[in-house]
């Protein structure tokens, strides 16, 4: 199983190749600038937003995940949006993904949250199989407007 640790600031030169990585699999691509500005919102401990890397047994990062705690109109307790995951090519089907989610469900509960929910593509098929059997399918569709 891998180790997970809270990320840190200084974290940045084994989190990048992970976000780079995790860009990639989506096609994407950002700014130097905004890859900096999010990983300092992750480590600052100002920003509601945190994240966790997973490690494998040579302490290499493998995996990262983030989350954002908001407020919610439909719960006295706050929500916690589980925006990135990523598991290096090597790792997937290790137990990475799970690992990192709970990671976020630990946090999320010591938090006060009601709720940890996330969005993965449709065309996501091997995630989807993990997501199926920890968490529930809302039912709702994303609609966004770029702006």
């Amino acid at each position: 199983m891998p180790t997970i640790q809270t990320l840190t600031a200084d974290h940045f030169t084994d989190w990048e190749p992970l976000w780079l990585g995790y860009l990639g699999f989506y096609e994407s691509s950002l700014s130097d600038a905004v890859t900096r500005t999010s990983f300092a919102r992750l480590t600052s401990g100002i920003d509601p937003m945190g994240g966790f890397l997973a490690r494998d047994e040579r302490g290499a990062a493998i995996g990262l995940v983030h989350g954002i705690k908001h407020r919610s109109t439909w719960s006295d307790g706050d929500y916690c949006y589980l925006q990135d995951l990523f598991a290096a090519p090597e790792a997937r089907g290790s137990g990475i993904g799970r690992a990192l989610i709970e990671a976020v469900y630990d946090q999320a509960r010591l938090m006060g949250c009601s709720r940890v929910y996330w969005l993965t593509h449709e065309s996501n098929v091997n995630a989807m199989q993990l997501y199926d059997r920890i968490a529930d399918k809302s039912g709702f569709l994303q609609y966004k407007k770029l702006l």
